[in-house]
């Protein structure tokens, strides 16, 4: 399968490897370093953004993928802890544990080699980024936050926070604990203000910028500004499978799919006609704010590339976007005021399994699944002075996020240098691909995460869930992981079994897996 759709290139004379070479290096040391923001949001849908078939208006976001490429098989790790540490370090994340040990994070990586680090938002650990490479860190130590108000405490007029998981929170070397801010705060909108002001100061001319914004949005609880959740009234009235469909179709039209080789993943949701009236309107209203929560980051994205645009540093700023897991099918409990109104500091609501079906489309299941649904993100990638592929190509180069270092210091330069007694990064840089050329790896892509395990080489995914028989798919195939063709190709299940067992053994899960909790008598 070509790599890249939309896109022939003319005939053109052969150059010999040495001269492409030489040729590449030269065109790379006359251009300047660029800029890379880095953005991600947290358990957003596969299919949300518009330009992978959502309806949700995230003109900003789609306005990139019409300027960049769109990734239609970039993975994740399925949850949102695992997926910061291999995004950050090039590693797979069982190398090390929540607190980061025997890594290099990006701002450790890049700072050395004259980049200014820059992280906003979410860090789902317990340590302060501002001691491991970064200029500056603003955000929370943490899950999941209130959107609003993340302290413990009512502020004046207004109901008791409905989430209050109190997290530490860093502002540079300053820790705090409980963060009670104003009622100007809004997460989504208050982790871009602190970016754009750390756009504002200072840089050298050889200083370019490393700028992670980590959203926490959709993420539960569904918070939103009420404008937002305002336009979205009535589109979700016509239910899961409706809304699963339509976007399915706009997805063919666009080319992310085909539909012979990735139907419509079998339905896993409830029936929209048994529910009554007033819950068919909570589940429609739930789907409402999560939406608007989508539109929010957009909206915020819009500041950001606002910005850049005003700095004269548009053109020559790598913008990656992407997701850190599927959607998220919980239902948490909260602590919610009855009285609060959805949506509002005090109330505390999650979209659920079959939102999570939906918003997945075509793919099967969600967050912390090792299906297809669980540990795909949708990509964006936009620079328009290092992208050379055709604007609004869709890349279909099997990719991951340990893949996201490399390509840093890959455009870095020499300078970027990574410490030699760490584990050795587990990805490949991603440059090649704004090329429109393919990835050479060499090594199949591995994935474990609670129950589920899996290994991706080339085509085929061999994934196993606790004990049960391994399943293989064919995904140039079978995208949606329906024909389990285990029993066809024994050689190949035992093949690809051993080697997750070897990848296993040497990042040291092996005989840790599948073993049962005992409960400790007291």
């Amino acid at each position: 399968m070509r790599p890249f759709a939309r896109i022939s290139f003319p005939a053109k004379p052969v150059l010999s490897a040495a001269i492409l070479a030489m040729t590449l290096v030269a065109v790379a040391s006359a251009a300047p370093r660029p800029n890379v923001v880095l953005i991600m949001t947290d358990d957003m849908g596969y299919s949300d953004l518009g330009c992978y078939g959502g309806e949700i208006r995230t003109h900003h976001l789609d306005s990139l993928a019409q300027g960049g490429l769109r990734y239609t098989r970039c993975y994740n790790t399925s949850k949102c802890w695992t997926t910061r540490i291999s995004l950050l370090t090039g590693l797979y994340h069982q190398r090390t544990g929540r607190d980061f040990a025997n890594t290099a994070l990006a701002g450790e990586v890049l700072r050395p080699a004259g980049y200014r680090a820059w992280w906003s938002g979410k860090h789902h650990a317990s340590f302060n980024p501002h001691k491991r490479g970064f200029d500056h860190f603003s955000g929370f130590l943490g899950g999941a936050i209130n959107f609003w108000n993340p302290g413990d405490k009512a502020r004046p007029g207004e109901h008791v926070p409905g989430w209050r998981a109190v997290y530490t929170w860093a502002f540079d070397d300053k820790e705090v604990r409980p963060y009670l801010p104003d009622k100007s705060f809004y997460a989504t909108d208050t982790f871009t203000d602190w970016a754009l002001h750390w756009l504002d100061e200072p840089r050298g001319e050889d200083e370019p910028f490393f700028l992670y914004l980590a959203y926490n949005a959709p993420h539960w609880p569904l918070h939103a500004h009420d404008k937002d959740v305002a336009r979205y009234k009535g589109v979700y009235d016509v239910g899961y499978e409706a809304i699963r469909k339509a976007r399915y179709e706009r997805q063919l039209k666009m080319g992310l799919f085909e539909a012979k080789t990735a139907p419509l993943s079998p339905p896993d949701h409830g029936d929209w006609k048994q529910l009554s009236p007033e819950q068919r309107r909570q589940e429609a209203l739930r789907m409402q704010i999560h939406a608007a929560m989508v539109d929010s980051v957009d909206q915020n994205v819009g500041r950001l590339l606002a910005k850049l645009k005003a700095m004269g540093e548009f053109e020559n700023t790598l913008i990656l976007f992407l997701v850190d897991n599927g959607a998220s099918h919980e239902r948490p409990r909260g602590r919610a005021a009855p009285e609060a109104p959805w949506g509002s500091v005090g109330s505390f609501e999650a979209i659920g399994r079959s939102w999570a079906n939906a918003v997945n489309s075509p793919l099967r299941l969600w967050k912390v699944q090792g299906l297809e649904g669980g540990v795909n993100t949708p990509l964006v990638a936009h620079w328009p002075a290092g992208i050379t592929a055709k604007p609004g190509s869709i890349c279909r180069e099997t990719c991951h996020l340990v893949d996201f270092l490399p390509t840093f210091m890959e455009l870095a330069g020499p300078r970027a240098k990574y410490p030699g007694k760490l584990p050795p990064l587990d990805g490949v840089s991603l440059a090649p691909t704004f090329r429109g050329q393919v990835l050479k790896r060499g090594k199949p892509l591995f994935h474990q995460y609670g129950t589920w395990q899996s290994v991706r080489d080339d085509r085929w995914k061999l994934v196993q869930r606790r004990s049960d028989p391994w399943r293989l798919y064919d995904l140039d195939a079978d995208r949606t992981e329906n024909v389990d063709l285990a029993a066809r190709y024994p050689e190949r299940v035992d093949r690809m079994k051993a080697e997750w067992q070897q990848w296993a053994k040497e990042v040291g899960i092996a005989g840790k897996l599948g073993k049962k909790r005992t409960k400790k008598k007291k």
